[in-house]
């Protein structure tokens, strides 16, 4: 089977053009989501002025001592809000906090899993105007699989700090209009890899042309990309596929869809690295703590901050069309892989059905897939 890499135009600034040195918009975006990860305080800038922005995960006690400023904010997510009894009508709610706030409570506020020592005050009620410096921040903790919340400090003195300390410096809108871009993932390399469920098996990695993880497509057999290939988009699941866990059905279907593909002697299986559904380990295992409270697996979501499913499954659109397959069978219980895959511009020629790995520690898991995330089971 061959790959065809496929030339994908690079939207640069004008300033990359003439200086080759220059980053473009996705590399300033990849740096500043880097450092965020690290606790760094970061600077966006909006049609309102610009703001100190971290992470409160990452944030320590002495770089919120030296950040702290009159007219300071809690950003989160509407459903973090909404899980502390503020509902908004905006994707992102604003917290005003006093200049003397402690760490504590900025994080037990973004962490549902964070007890708070001693008695606290809930916020007060969040401010329903929301602008792209606070919609951005949320999305680039996000993107680097911190808990969604931020602390936003304003001034006028901002940009100054931010050059004096060699901070990065990123415009809130351009960070906002790169995530609406999807990853276009080019050929790294690719090796023969005999496995136990199929021995004719070739491992293709793959890495974006952004910020984010590598994506492999496992090859079964020699696939006839003039025929409806036989696919499966699986996500990474650590828990599920390496370490054997039966809160889900990971595991087996991986196993399974690798089997059926050898059974019909060729397949591609697409292993995406988004695990937790898009939410990273880290935030999968906070969730899996809130599961063991009561909470399902989407209610859990929803109290860390996040969505029913955080995914992008368009990256697996972008993979296929790197091998040069554009009509697919597509081994699957979760129509939204269709949808997506469709609008994509790949034909789902079939949805087979991959029916397997049920048992009584994930039985709940199951049906709340079935019922609140539409996944067929039948």
């Amino acid at each position: 089977m061959r790959i065809f890499p496929t030339p994908y135009p690079q939207s640069q600034p004008i300033a990359a053009v003439s200086d080759p040195l220059a980053l473009r918009a996705a590399e300033r975006v990849a740096r500043t989501v880097g450092d965020l990860r690290l606790g760094l305080p970061v600077v966006l800038a909006g049609d309102d002025g610009a703001a100190m922005v971290v992470a409160v995960e990452t944030l320590t006690k002495e770089r919120l001592d030296a950040l702290r400023d009159e007219g300071m904010e809690l950003v989160l997510t509407a459903r973090r809000a909404e899980a502390l009894h503020h509902p908004v009508d905006t994707d992102v709610a604003r917290f005003p906090v006093s200049r003397d706030v402690r760490l504590s409570w900025l994080q037990a506020m973004a962490d549902p899993t964070r007890s708070m020592a001693g008695p606290a005050a809930l916020p007060r009620a969040p401010k329903n105007v929301t602008g792209s410096i606070q919609r951005a921040a949320i999305m680039l903790a996000k993107s680097a699989e911190l808990v969604p919340a931020a602390l936003i400090v304003p001034g006028p003195d901002v940009m100054a700090t931010a050059l004096r300390h060699n901070l990065s410096i990123l415009s809130a809108d351009e960070a906002l209009a790169q995530a609406g871009l999807p990853n276009r993932p080019r050929a790294v390399s690719n090796a023969r890899v005999p496995m136990a469920a199929a021995a004719a098996g070739r491992l293709h990695v793959f890495r974006p042309d952004t910020h984010g993880p590598e994506h492999y497509a496992i090859q079964v057999g020699e696939p006839d990309p003039s025929r409806p290939v036989l696919v499966r988009l699986h996500s990474a699941c650590f828990t599920g596929d390496v370490l054997g866990s039966l809160k889900c059905d990971c595991g087996p279907q991986l196993q399974a869809a690798i089997a059926a593909m050898n059974e019909a002697g060729s397949g591609i299986l697409l292993y995406l690295n988004q695990e937790g559904r898009g939410i990273g380990l880290a935030n999968k295992m906070r969730a899996y703590g809130l599961q063991d409270q009561g909470l399902d697996t989407v209610e859990a979501n929803h109290r860390l901050g996040f969505e029913d499913d955080e995914r992008d499954f368009r990256v697996g659109a972008s993979l296929l069309r790197e091998l040069g397959i554009g009509q697919v069978r597509l081994l699957t219980n979760n129509p939204a892989k269709i949808r997506r895959l469709e609008s994509e511009g790949i034909v789902v020629a079939e949805r087979v059905r991959l029916m397997v790995g049920r048992g009584p520690d994930n039985t709940r898991y199951l049906d709340t897939k079935a019922a609140k995330s539409g996944h067929l089971f039948a």
